[in-house]
């Protein structure tokens, strides 16, 4: 017996608790061979050469190679990294050397071959450990992302708060979905979800998603693993200065250091995110992650974030009510920034008999059926709506931005509200801007609302208006050239079909305008890529909404272009067993880029698609999928699939030239 394997016997003699592990059956590992077996959570390197089996540490003493890839030639077991060599059977190194890896008792027995290794030291709390417990006392109960060998002591550290009901961890296919996923996340909620990457791209996968969540003011939070610290900064393997990728898009991005105070630094990051609805981002350098922490104790939001129903000045409401007394036809328009306060907006409508308009990101905060709704506004907006703005003298607005694409007039009279300083007036001057909460700003100017008997009642006008429209939509749904279903009859379908209380992820182009044109929400709620306008977003947007809101009906509308970006996390959808119906209108293009193209006066060029059969492509990921390939055929297919208790896709084969 070799010296090296009598003193690992020895010690094991002398640990009555050691533990003997079954690695293989007694055919699996042929002769002169080696592979990676596992005992326990012990990676090792079984050996069968010369007759007889050996088990060795599988982490090669020089680099940490991994011996159980390497080969036995010439009677040595040659590391597949550097070529060291070691006896295979018990680990020693050619005479003049003495570096050697651990080697283990084994025994082979009539029922396989057995390997002894010492009981498991209990785990001692780690950075990442202090790091997830602060993580979980704010609140953050979802990360999605992607497990690699930068990220492991993180990942072990979420690992062991799932396993204790505090989070739920999705991995996805891609990091960008991630982001997108954890960016709807936190648009439905107005609290953080976490998105978690490795080094390099890992982390820069990230970025598209979380430049979404910037934008549109959604709280999100980004974990990056990072190369150990000896390396950062020296151009080894996936090392990326993460802080100055990150600089732009991120409220708060910070290193974590061997001796920072970590939960701390955690706590200041979820509160950057929460307070300003943005970005907060950290990164874990690879040593730092399992660095042992004792007794150190976690953070939490107590007495960190303060009350933010914050009333507005009264010299300004007192403005803003002098307008609305003056007005004949004010109109009221909510923005995505209203989303939580809608009862005490919509209060002040019905006081004031006003048309309630949305902007697209905001379609769905006000019912199409309640006798003040009149749609949204913009590109993607009805002539209900618009008409009803021209008409106006007065524009209350709540939580809007004025960007050029929500189609607020700024020639009329505007009152503008929102919580955020730098929003109001960002594009131009408005009348009265009013710093403050949304929900109490509207109860406040609901309480001091003027006698106004010259106000029109203007729901007579709103429902005129909506007659005019319903008949202009029944007219597009009869359109038929020939070449695919039309986009108004599968909105038609969708809104008798989808349920009140359903999310619905609304991807980029021609079946976004579709969607907004034609679909008539209840009260569902609509998220999508607002200001960033990213193609791609609807399918991983769906995966955040059934995070955030298991409960509820989550229906996914894309196009082809788009989901074509993200088609493989159908395969996480079905993994995690999540509940999504996804119309998909297939026009086999980029129809957006075609119509601009043409408006342009330019050629259409390079906007075809070659496609998949997207239903049967559902189908072998283990999804329910529907071809619908005419109009009689989408009412029972969006049924079936909204039936379904899983993923399910339905494929409408649609008309580029009728979205």
């Amino acid at each position: 017996m070799s010296e090296n394997l009598e003193a690992q016997e020895t010690a094991l003699a002398e640990q009555p608790e050691a533990e003997w592990h079954k690695v293989a059956d007694l055919d699996d590992l042929p002769e002169g061979r080696v592979k990676v077996v596992v005992a326990g959570h012990k990676s090792l390197a079984l050996t069968h050469f010369d007759g007889q089996y050996g088990a060795l540490d599988n982490h090669c003493p020089h680099q940490g190679g991994p011996l159980g890839e390497g080969t036995i030639e010439k009677g040595m077991l040659r590391c597949p990294w550097h070529g060291y060599d070691y006896n295979p059977l018990d680990g020693q190194p050619p005479p003049g050397f003495t570096d050697a890896p651990a080697c283990f008792p084994l025994q082979v027995r009539d029922d396989g071959v057995y390997v002894a290794i010492a009981p498991q030291a209990p785990h001692e709390r780690t950075v990442s450990d202090v790091m997830v417990e602060t993580l979980v006392a704010w609140g953050v109960t979802h990360v999605f992302g992607m497990v690699g060998h930068s990220n492991l002591g993180f990942s072990d550290a979420l690992h062991r708060a799932e396993d204790a009901g505090d989070l739920q961890f999705i991995g996805i296919r891609h990091e960008g979905a991630a982001a997108f996923a954890a960016s709807a996340y936190g648009k439905l909620t107005g609290r953080p979800a976490a998105c978690f990457g490795i080094a390099g791209p890992g982390s820069t996968n990230l970025l598209t998603g979380l430049y979404d969540a910037k934008v549109d003011r959604s709280p999100v939070l980004a974990i990056s693993g990072q190369v150990p610290s000896k390396t950062l900064g020296r151009g080894a393997f996936q090392d990326v200065d993460l802080t100055g990728a990150f600089a732009d898009v991120a409220n708060y991005s910070k290193t974590v250091l061997p001796d920072s105070d970590h939960a701390e630094l955690m706590t200041l990051a979820l509160k950057h995110a929460t307070l300003e609805r943005g970005v907060a981002h950290l990164v874990f350098p690879d040593e730092v992650q399992v660095q042992p922490v004792g007794d150190a104790r976690a953070s939490g939001p107590s007495g960190r974030v303060p009350d933010q129903h914050i009333s507005p000045p009264p010299a300004a409401v007192a403005q803003a009510m002098e307008l609305v007394a003056n007005a004949k036809r004010p109109v009221v328009i909510v923005g995505h920034g209203a989303r939580f306060d809608m009862d005490d907006v919509m209060a002040i409508a019905e006081a004031l008999d006003a048309p309630v308009l949305t902007t697209f990101k905001a379609k769905g905060l006000v019912s199409d059926r309640h006798p003040l709704g009149a749609g949204v506004l913009g590109r993607s907006g009805t002539p209900v709506a618009s008409w009803l703005m021209n008409e106006s003298d007065l524009l209350l607005v709540f939580g809007a931005s004025f960007s050029n694409h929500t189609g607020i007039a700024d020639y009329k009279p505007i009152v503008q509200v929102d919580y955020d300083p730098m929003a109001l007036g960002r594009f131009h001057p408005v009348t009265v801007p009013v710093l403050g909460h949304v929900g109490v700003t509207a109860r406040v100017m609901t309480a001091a609302m003027p006698a106004t008997p010259k106000r029109v009642d203007q729901r007579p006008d709103i429902a005129e208006r909506w007659a005019l429209w319903h008949d202009e939509k029944a007219r597009r749904m009869a359109d038929d050239s020939g070449r695919g279903v039309n986009s108004a009859s599968v909105f038609d379908a969708m809104t008798r079909l989808v349920p009140s209380n359903a999310v619905i992820a609304v991807d980029v182009g021609n079946n976004a305008y579709s969607f907004g044109r034609y679909f008539e929400c209840s009260e569902q709620s609509v998220l999508m890529s607002g200001y960033l306008g990213s193609i791609g977003f609807g399918y991983p947007a769906a995966m955040g909404a059934w995070a955030a809101a298991p409960d509820r009906p989550i229906v996914a509308v894309t196009g082809d272009g788009g989901f074509g970006q993200y088609l493989a996390e159908l395969t996480t959808a079905v993994k995690y067993g999540m509940n999504i119906t996804h119309v998909l209108l297939n026009n086999q293009q980029l129809g957006k880029i075609s119509k601009e193209q043409r408006a342009v006066e330019m050629s259409v060029w390079q906007t075809s698609l070659h496609n998949p059969d997207f239903a049967e492509y559902a189908r072998i990921c283990g999804a329910l999928g529907i071809k619908v390939t005419s109009r009689d055929q989408l009412d029972a297919a969006i049924a079936q699939a909204l039936a379904h208790p899983g993923p399910a896709l339905v494929e409408v084969m649609t008309d580029p030239d009728l979205g």
